[in-house]
């Protein structure tokens, strides 16, 4: 294997060449530039790519060996040795050496990336490669590689009834990308104010603000979005997750979304429609269709495959109104090249040769058991110990809200489960401004296999029954603390 080193000599000084490349190499190892073990290009590589004898670099490389800065053996060539370079020592203090491990991080927003088809992905990635001409691989074109576009456009208009051309869609990388570019979209036209839902997500928020834009919440009950809410808000751009809540796991009804987007036509406003996990969708009842569907004018249609797939993937896309579209491509075009070609038709062939539905089904299957293991262990123990915790919304998604009785404090509960080696947040974490929604957790349950998950269940059970009191109702705990 040959192994590059940048590295110089300056023939002009009186310095020896070998004590030039001796000296320089302690340089880069003292810089962290090379750190221990890492593998130095051969006596006769480097001398070559320097334009001096051979025997200059052996000498150096001697040198370093014999002053412990270097590795030599046999057949395995030379390396950077472990004890070469003084290395940083992590400060242990009290709070650290106490602070319990975690065992079980149940914390939401994971799919389980061990489920992740490598084989199929590969030969996806295999077969577009063989396929690719020379023009393929020149830069993309910003909104991404047609035949990709097309190919999603086909099929979330077959999933998800999202009414579409190629030509509107836009592939990007994930869904925060995506996001970015609306944003900035609506700054251009004087928007920068833009509803969120609360409870909702906080690092959303963080997120939004960064770029710009102002946030209102608006509050969400068991109907979704509150819509009457949100005409009063005076803005003009909501962010919504209508198909499966988030955190709450309610779905917008139908009613409310026909009164969305009336409110869009209203204001000559904008819906961006966050379909986050809209892949999986365990419920009895009928899974919702996409926003969009009501209203393609209106709507822009946001998805990505973090969920579905892999979230090291970064594939997201858009599905934009043609009245902007156009100027979607032109904000984009301002800061950015485009996503790479070959993932955008590795995950185009995923989708049109059929693995990505049958990658689907199968992992689908997997997280319907594990939400029935949260029913089993949390809802329906058939214990007359266990406090009555409610599952708010539908059996959809990769995480779960539940809502706790005023027996049950949730502050209490969170120590206690960190005791215990269990991560996971409260309720009262995603509340942006309201103070009125009741305590509980929202548990992610998607990160590890059905055992691991049962066993976190256990103990959060136990935990329940055990710490479960006796509450006067006049009491409040609007903040999640224990009276």
């Amino acid at each position: 294997m040959s192994v590059v080193l940048t590295l110089d000599v300056d023939r002009r000084t009186n310095l020896a060449l070998n004590e030039q490349i001796r000296q320089r190499i302690i340089h880069l190892i003292n810089d962290g530039a090379l750190p221990p073990g890492t593998k130095m290009p051969s006596s006769r590589q480097l001398a070559r790519d320097l334009g001096v004898s051979r025997s200059v670099v052996v000498e150096a490389y001697q040198q370093l060996t014999s002053e412990g800065w270097l590795l030599s053996r046999n057949r395995s060539g030379t390396t950077v040795s472990q004890h070469s370079a003084n290395e940083p020592r992590t400060l242990v203090t009290t709070a650290t050496a106490k602070a319990p491990r975690t065992r079980w991080n149940l914390v939401p927003g994971s799919a389980d990336v061990r489920s992740f088809p490598r084989r199929e992905w590969m030969s996806c990635m295999n077969t577009v490669i063989r396929r690719m001409s020379d023009r393929d691989m020149d830069y993309p074109p910003p909104a991404g590689v047609p035949s990709a576009r097309a190919a999603l456009a086909n099929y979330l208009g077959r999933v998800r009834l999202v009414r579409t051309n190629p030509e509107q869609v836009m592939m990007t990388a994930g869904f925060a990308q995506g996001l970015t570019l609306v944003c900035r979209l609506l700054l251009r036209r004087g928007i920068d104010q833009i509803g969120l839902e609360d409870p909702g997500h906080p690092g959303q928020r963080l997120y939004l603000e960064n770029l710009g834009m102002r946030t209102v919440a608006i509050n969400v009950d068991e109907q979704g979005l509150n819509v009457a809410a949100l005409a009063r808000s005076g803005v003009r751009a909501v962010l919504v997750t209508p198909a499966h809540q988030f955190p709450t796991g309610v779905v917008l009804t139908a009613e409310r979304r026909q009164a969305l987007v009336e409110w869009a036509e209203h204001v000559d406003g904008w819906i961006i429609e966050d379909d986050y996990d809209g892949e999986f969708w365990y419920d009895h009842s009928s899974r919702p269709h996409s926003l969009q569907c009501l209203s393609p004018e209106r709507v822009v249609y946001g998805g990505t495959a973090s969920k579905s797939l892999a979230p090291g993937l970064r594939m997201g896309w858009l599905a934009a109104p043609k009245t902007i579209s156009g100027e979607l491509q032109v904000v984009r075009e301002t800061f950015d090249l485009g996503s790479g070609t070959v993932e955008q038709l590795a995950y185009a062939e995923f989708v049109q040769s059929g693995l990505q539905d049958k990658h689907l089904r199968r992992v689908r299957e997997s997280y319907r058991q594990r939400w029935n293991l949260i029913r089993e262990y949390l809802i329906d123990g058939h214990s007359d110990k266990l406090p009555e915790i409610q599952l708010t919304g539908v059996a959809a998604g990769l995480h779960a809200h539940l809502r706790f009785p005023e027996d049950l404090c949730e502050e209490e509960f969170l120590h206690q489960a960190e005791l215990r080696g269990i991560a996971l947040h409260g309720a009262s974490r995603f509340r942006l401004k309201r103070a009125d929604s009741p305590p509980g957790i929202v548990l992610g349950y998607a990160k590890e296999s059905g055992a691991w998950l049962a066993e976190a269940l256990g103990v959060l059970r136990h935990l329940a029954i055990s710490l479960r009191r006796t509450v006067p109702r006049r009491e409040t705990r609007e903040s999640g603390r224990c009276p």
